[in-house]
């Protein structure tokens, strides 16, 4: 990892949801994390892990009622270091844009059906760079050009669905990086697009990662993803961060089960024809509160007596790697060894403990 001074520093952040008549939701619990500029982070897991309501915590996007986010997100700005979460909705408007951009998953649902893209483009420009008129609409189409857009000057004048899925999330992207912003968000962008789509579409991110000095958080459940665009990667589950490290050492040495459980669900180019894949068992559903240990446990191959015995800590294997496991996978390659064990070949839980 870069030695620098982080864009952005998330300390501890923590989302719950508040249930009337019912237990609270702790939706992220814990979460730290740190963005550097010209480099992705990835974050990591499936669905209901916490990766996206972190995205929206770090955007000031969610409901001001009915929920509590704790911790902290500094991020450096032009007036200083200031705590995210604790500006005003006002100043989050200024900021949303000019400092700080998101990319949502569903291009169609983002963009205003009802109105040309040339005029959602122009309103970001005109709100946080004062352009009018015939250069806002110059600048709009040089946008579109730059993410890939054939024939903007035509394309300003369409609406959402008379482009491809494909040209509309290269719009939001023409969106995002309008004001060139320091830090940007990618929740799942590519998951609608077909393959070859999803490589044009992540090779123009990684561009403007490089070109612009940006900062992207990268949010998905695809491995593939991952290993081509993300330097930094922190597998989530159940709110909690459970394994970070650089690519490399993640890729070639994961020590968490879930990581590794991930890793095994990926196709492989080089596995023998026919060779089944090995999802994680279960659901992310079938968790235990932290409070009472692991919540991977119950799903997990490799647990013992230890891993109910309470929330374990984050353990930094190396000076990069770090895991949140009491019994993690090391030595030889985990990846292979979590395909060559099953269930069946674990012994009874007494016989663990």
């Amino acid at each position: 990892m870069s030695s620098s001074t982080p864009l952005l520093t998330v300390d501890e952040l923590s989302v719950v949801f508040h249930r009337r008549g019912s237990d609270d939701v702790r939706a992220v619990d814990g979460v730290s994390f740190t963005l550097e500029e010209g480099r992705v982070t990835g974050l990591v897991g499936e669905s209901g892990c916490g990766k996206s309501v972190t995205s929206l915590a770090l955007m000031g996007l969610l409901p001001s009622r009915g929920l509590t986010v704790g911790g902290s997100a500094r991020m450096r700005l032009p007036e200083g270091e200031t705590d995210l979460l604790s500006l005003s909705p006002s100043r989050m408007r200024d900021l949303r844009g000019a400092q700080l951009a998101m990319i949502f998953q569903d291009p169609l649902s983002s963009l205003n059906p009802v109105i040309p893209i040339g005029l959602q483009v122009t309103e970001i420009l005109r709100r946080h760079r004062g352009l009018r008129g015939s250069a806002a609409r110059k600048e709009a189409a040089d946008l579109l050009h730059r993410v890939g857009i054939p024939d903007p000057t035509r394309r300003l004048r369409e609406y959402p669905h008379q482009l491809s899925g494909g040209m509309r999330q290269r719009a939001l992207i023409a969106m995002a990086v309008a004001c060139r912003p320091k830090l940007m968000i990618a929740d799942e962008p590519t998951t609608a697009l077909d393959v070859t789509i999803q490589a044009q579409i992540l090779e123009l991110l990684r561009d403007l990662v490089v070109e612009e000095g940006t900062a992207l958080l990268m949010i998905t459940h695809d491995l593939g993803v991952v290993a081509g665009l993300c330097d930094d990667i922190n597998v989530l589950y159940a709110g909690r961060a459970v394994e970070a490290a650089p690519r490399g050492p993640l890729f070639a040495e994961p020590t968490h089960p879930y990581t590794v459980g991930l890793l095994g669900s990926v196709p492989r180019l080089d596995a023998p024809r026919g060779e089944p894949l090995t999802p994680v068992r279960g659901s992310v559903n079938d968790n235990i509160a932290w409070t009472d240990g692991c919540a991977f446990a119950p799903r997990c191959d490799h647990y013992t007596m230890k891993c109910l015995r309470g929330a374990p800590e984050l353990v930094h294997a190396s000076e990069e790697h770090a895991h949140r496991c009491v019994n993690p996978l090391a030595g030889e390659r985990a990846a292979d060894r979590a395909v060559q064990e099953s269930p069946a070949a674990v012994g009874d839980e007494e016989a663990r403990g």
